[in-house]
């Protein structure tokens, strides 16, 4: 039963990761990594990984993904307005894409074929459930932990004030000026 499992969610992950590729239409790319983190997330639990696929679910697939289609939504996606940044782009992608996929195969199937005639690693009981996590985090790691959350509330406060501006000085372009130099 955990091979199939393991089959269907890497399936889902691949398709998924596909599909964020080549789907054209933006939300449909967003609506595909969904299913992409969906399914990461069914490949944690079977690692028995139960914070990490919470987390997953929770943080990227729940909020971090309805950011992604609101922003889809506000600014639009177009797949007309696609354009070519750098020349022969169209061929040298899939070359480059191509020597990443070999290098990455080389050093996957390096270190597993390493790891052959081990048992694994051993890992203690309870290792990686949320009561350990908590305590790494508020208390080894509390720092970091913080300072990533001011980073975060940093970027969301400035990525407002960047909508703010960029709607307004569109308004300012459009709009008509009175002798003062005030928008009407």
């Amino acid at each position: 039963m955990e091979a199939v499992l393991f089959f269907l969610a890497a399936i889902g992950a691949l398709g998924g990761a596909v599909g964020v590729v080549a789907m054209r239409n933006p939300f449909y790319g967003v609506l595909a990594l969904i299913v992409h983190l969906f399914s990461l997330a069914v490949l944690f639990l079977l690692l028995t990984s139960a914070f990490v696929a919470a987390a997953q679910v929770v943080v990227y697939a729940g909020a971090v993904m309805v950011l992604y289609v609101f922003v889809v939504a506000y600014v639009g996606g177009d797949s007309e307005s696609a354009w070519e940044p750098i020349p022969g782009q169209r061929f040298l992608a899939p070359l480059l894409g191509a020597a990443l996929f070999v290098e990455l195969s080389i050093a996957v199937l390096a270190s597993s074929l390493l790891a052959l005639g081990t048992q694994g690693p051993d890992v203690n009981p309870g290792f990686g459930d949320p009561a350990a996590i908590g305590r790494l985090l508020l208390e080894r790691f509390l720092i970091p932990f913080e300072a990533s959350s001011i980073l975060l509330l940093l970027a969301a406060v400035g990525a407002v004030v960047l909508a703010g501006r960029s709607k307004s000085s569109k308004g300012a372009a459009v709009g008509s000026f009175h002798a003062g130099g005030v928008p009407s």
